[in-house]
């Protein structure tokens, strides 16, 4: 006589299966170091299943939720946001503005990221981007993102138009800027690392009794890839904030106009250059870095041989 499981049971251990929770694949991960991660996330909805599968009630799997109908943006799970305009800057770098509801914040702290999920060829992709918008903008926000030929993101990211409902999660991270804790900042930022910047340098200029110094100093490969040029040059009108220019593909100044010429650099940013610049800082600076993690590693090493001490620096 066969000893067989009733069917049952064997269809009960399948319904269980199939609600268990599915580990995240690398590239669910931002790397962004959000908290939580999506690893958290996951560790989390595991110990539920498991909770409710030893218990054999389903009931206590009803908390799970993967994404959120109301439309506040929550760090645990994703929410839906309407795509209300696009704006294409540079060959390869898009602005998109989201529709909050109502008059509605995402109350951001400066600096603070977003992960955005997007699903491309069947594989869900995960990335962190920052909104350029104020944190306290009413009724939208706007994100600032770079087109890579062979991104997967970037893959999902070239199909958006207007209407398009988008899943983000979040915030996370954020600088603890506090106004006049610093003599001056200075801002090392490469192309979309521009991003934490602006809401920073924003909430200084709109801040009257907030006299820290800025040196913004972007880098780009040409002054075409410059982002953002009319904003960058209303805020270099202030008293205080004093924005360079690193253009790594331009060979001469002279083909700038003329208005860019005095506060330009050509080539790349370099341990010289840096001492340069450290140097002609008003006061002594507290250095804010963002760009790719080879950037970032090499204004650490510039910025310690220009004297600057470790604690003495932010990296978003």
């Amino acid at each position: 006589m066969e000893n067989r499981r009733p069917a049952t049971m064997s269809g009960n251990e399948d319904d269980w299966l199939a609600l268990k929770p599915q580990e995240p694949s690398p590239s669910q991960c931002c790397g962004s170091g959000c908290k939580p991660c999506i690893y958290d996330v996951y560790e989390k909805e595991l110990a539920q299943w498991e909770r409710a599968k030893a218990k054999q009630d389903k009931s206590l799997l009803m908390e799970k939720k993967e994404q959120s109908s109301n439309s506040e943006l929550n760090p645990d799970t994703f929410t839906a946001f309407s795509i209300s305009s696009v704006e294409q800057l540079t060959e390869d770098t898009y602005q998109y503005k989201f529709e909050l509801p109502g008059n509605s914040s995402l109350r951001l702290s400066l600096g603070q990221h977003i992960v955005l999920r997007g699903m491309v060829n069947g594989l869900e992709v995960q990335r962190a981007y920052t909104p350029i918008s104020p944190g306290n903008a009413e009724g939208y926000f706007e994100v600032l993102m770079k087109c890579y030929e062979t991104g997967l993101m970037s893959q999902y990211i070239k199909t958006w138009k207007k209407g398009d409902m988008v899943f983000w999660r979040g915030p996370f991270g954020g600088f603890p800027y506090q106004p006049n804790k610093h003599g001056e900042l200075l801002m090392l930022a490469s192309g979309t690392g521009l991003t934490p910047m602006l809401p920073i340098l924003q909430s200084i200029t709109d801040d009257e009794e907030d006299e820290t110094f800025v040196t913004l100093v972007g880098c780009f490969r040409t002054f075409d890839n410059i982002y953002l040029k009319p904003l960058l040059q209303d805020l270099a009108r202030y008293w205080n904030i004093r924005i360079l220019y690193v253009l790594s593909q331009e060979t001469s100044l002279e083909k700038l106009p003329w208005s860019y010429q005095e506060n330009t650099y050509t080539g790349r940013l370099n341990e010289d250059l840096m001492k340069t610049i450290v140097n002609s800082c008003r006061r002594k600076p507290f250095v804010l870095i963002c760009g790719s993690s080879a950037f970032n590693e090499d204004m650490s090493r510039y910025l310690k041989a220009a004297g600057v001490e470790e604690n003495s620096y932010f990296v978003f």
